[in-house]
């Protein structure tokens, strides 16, 4: 059992070089009172090996399958809350974190115990300078799209790259849905669930992370879209005024974006993945 305040997750899936380099950089972080937990999703490149071979004091859970990620998340986020943990960070394994990162993040939530999650500053691991994300995002809920927000101002929703979790948020409000998002939108369902149980949501500016994008399928993958797709379906069924108006012009926009560019794979792809939801 730990007694440390935060339990940092970290969720694996065929990536254990990043994992790695994600893990060393948590390992340098200024604060003392936490602890890092693995979870490997099911992954079939000697991901587990690897760790226990490089990071034997690491403890590391194994799904036994993929799970995606809000489900592999809940693996590790229940083993920390059994373990006593107050707040729960999760980091994604394709990112690197700066020294003050968590103490920031620790700092903003316990100056404000109305605060449930909490999120970094996400640069670009290739250009790090450039914002790739400021803590997290709108929701248009008529026009069924996610707008990043790249500068401070009210957020929806926290991004799952870098989130701070409040235990007793968790323990009112619920995991991710896993059994609703494989992968996308599952952080912006908790986020919407946060709000309407009245927790707020915030970012500290001064906890910075480097973030690839879509490091484990890699940008331009036709599965992006049909997760993607049918992950925004659901939550708009489930959070829009009119799921119907919403969704139908969530697909004009993605079915003009793919056809625009060219790429009848993606296109087939967002089809599946609407006919799925």
């Amino acid at each position: 059992m730990t007694t440390a305040r935060v339990a940092i997750i970290v969720l694996n899936w065929n990536g254990w070089q990043d994992t790695l380099a994600c893990i060393a950089s948590l390992q340098m972080l200024n604060s003392a009172d936490f602890s890092i937990l693995l979870v490997d999703n099911g992954s079939t490149d000697g991901s587990v090996e690897q760790f226990k071979r490089v990071l034997p004091a690491i403890k590391v859970l194994q799904t036994g399958a993929n799970l995606g990620f809000g489900g592999g998340c809940n693996v590790g986020i229940r083993h920390a809350l059994a373990c006593g943990a107050e707040y729960v960070w999760l980091v994604n394994s394709d990112a690197t974190v700066d020294r003050g990162a968590l103490s920031a993040l620790v700092q903003l939530a316990d100056g404000n115990p109305a605060v449930g999650a909490v999120g970094s500053v996400l640069f670009d691991s290739d250009a790090p300078t450039r914002v790739q994300l400021w803590g997290g995002g709108r929701v248009n809920l008529w026009l069924g799209r996610s707008n990043h927000r790249l500068a401070p101002g009210h957020i929806d929703f926290v991004s799952g790259a870098s989130l701070l979790l409040r235990r007793a948020a968790l323990e009112q409000v619920g995991l991710f849905d896993s059994a609703q998002f494989f992968m996308y939108w599952e952080d912006t369902d908790l986020g919407f669930r946060l709000h309407q149980a009245g927790w707020q949501l915030a970012v500290a500016a001064d906890s910075k992370i480097w973030h690839k994008q879509s490091a484990s399928l890699g940008l331009g993958n036709p599965l992006l879209d049909e997760y993607a797709t049918r992950s925004c379906v659901r939550f708009l069924r489930r959070h829009a005024p009119v799921p119907f108006v919403s969704v139908c012009l969530m697909l004009i926009r993605m079915v003009a974006k793919r056809v625009l560019v060219g790429r009848p794979d993606r296109l087939t792809a967002v089809i599946r993945g609407y006919r799925s939801a």
